[in-house]
């Protein structure tokens, strides 16, 4: 099997560098390959959030959370948290907020501990630090990007492909989350079109029905995520309009938000 990354918003669609230099006027989801991806998705979100800034002026340190969470020591709810705090990581970087970055790097080295792939991102989180403290917002995001790939590679290594999963699941959530609050503050038709990504939706949807261990399948928290892609998926449809609308954008903010708070243990 090929090792393909979807470039997503901690789980958003793959928008390229073509875009990320030019971005159009609208945006076709449809033409990126979500449908073709035949391998653990890990999110590299780096492009899309120079279309985000294309689109508007977001406050991105009004979108990052007060708390990175709580680890429980459930596999799965680690998993799912190393996801969104990752994805919090690039949102620090577009905040170029420096201490926060250096926090998130220290997190996710404690996240990648407790589930066995320590080795993989130290030395991706000792340059996040060194590449923050230097301000090369750039080479932070490289490194965010390079720390989910050997995240992916380590745990397969170890033969926890549905852990990887859930930490792209949850990448996905809080990228989606953090999008919504975005785009519902400054509502635009090209804004909400990131949102539409039903070729994703029903990829995660497989791949959370489909998990080989069935334990992890039944936990509550896998349960609860599983549920909410089922319904977002009326929510992220254009309809009669040809645009997903902001009532639908606030939405799908609110379900997301209550499943990143689920998952991060953060009171809502």
């Amino acid at each position: 099997m090929s090792h393909r990354l979807l470039t997503l918003l901690t789980g958003l669609l793959c928008l390229g560098t073509a875009y990320a230099q030019n971005p159009p006027q609208t945006i076709d989801l449809t033409k990126f390959p979500a449908a073709a991806v035949d391998d653990v998705v890990v999110p590299v979100p780096s492009e899309v959030f120079v279309v985000l800034d294309k689109l508007g002026t977001p406050n991105w340190r009004d979108e990052l959370p007060v708390n990175e969470g709580t680890n429980t020591g459930n596999r799965a709810q680690v998993a799912l948290l190393l996801g969104t705090v990752i994805a919090d990581g690039f949102i620090a970087v577009q905040a170029q907020d420096t201490q926060r970055v250096k926090d998130i790097g220290q997190q996710v080295l404690n996240l990648a501990d407790a589930i066995n792939v320590r080795k993989a991102v130290i030395a991706r989180s000792k340059s996040i630090t060194e590449k923050a403290d230097d301000k090369d917002w750039n080479a932070v995001r490289r490194e965010f990007d390079g720390a989910l790939q050997d995240v992916r590679g380590a745990m397969q290594e170890l033969g926890d492909d549905d852990l990887a999963q859930l930490v792209s699941v949850g990448g996905w959530v809080r990228g989606t989350e953090v999008l919504t609050s975005v785009v519902s503050k400054s509502y635009s038709p090209e804004g909400a079109e990131l949102l539409n990504q039903p070729e994703l939706l029903n990829y995660f949807s497989r791949r959370l029905d489909n998990l080989g261990n069935n334990r992890l399948k039944k936990e509550p928290l896998v349960a609860q995520v599983r549920k909410l892609l089922k319904d977002l998926r009326p929510l992220i449809s254009k309809g009669q309009t040809g645009t997903i609308s902001v009532e639908n954008v606030r939405k799908i903010n609110k379900m997301t938000g209550d499943t990143v708070t689920a998952i991060t243990f953060r009171e809502g």
